[in-house]
């Protein structure tokens, strides 16, 4: 999972005067825009926007190739932009993991903590700590 400071508000973009149903489309994950926007809008150092969101320099280029590859690709041959998915955790957000199914999911912070697993209703729950849980490859 990457830390991501907030998915984007608006997710969906789309040439002008086309009908969506004329449209193919690209998908850009959460994180792929987390990264665009840290390095090309924010201005951060490479170095800096990795940690920021909780990964290695080198999956840091790996999320802004592809998403800036995504974006190319949409701008030049005229395709619409639907930024959705990915495995990310929103700085609101505390992760929960049953120890008896493996079950991950995510509450805000400001909500209180759950007393068992949505999935299979078990107690016995982790709140999973900042940096487990988070790919670095």
């Amino acid at each position: 999972m990457r830390k991501v400071e907030a998915p984007p508000e608006v997710d969906f973009f789309k040439p002008r005067g086309i009908p969506l149903t004329e449209l193919d489309s690209v998908n850009l994950s959460v994180e792929e825009v987390e990264a665009i926007k840290l390095v090309h809008y924010d201005r951060l150092m490479r170095e800096d926007a990795a940690e920021k969101m909780g990964v290695s320099r080198r999956t840091l280029e790996r999320e802004l190739k592809a998403g800036l590859g995504k974006v190319a690709d949409a701008l030049l041959n005229g395709k619409a932009i639907e930024i959705k998915g990915g495995h990310y955790l929103a700085g609101d957000e505390n992760v929960f993991r049953c120890l008896e199914d493996k079950h991950e999911w995510k509450v805000k912070k400001s909500f209180k903590r759950p007393k068992e697993c949505p999935g299979c209703g078990s107690t016995k729950i982790k709140k999973v700590n900042e940096n487990e849980g988070f790919d670095t490859m």
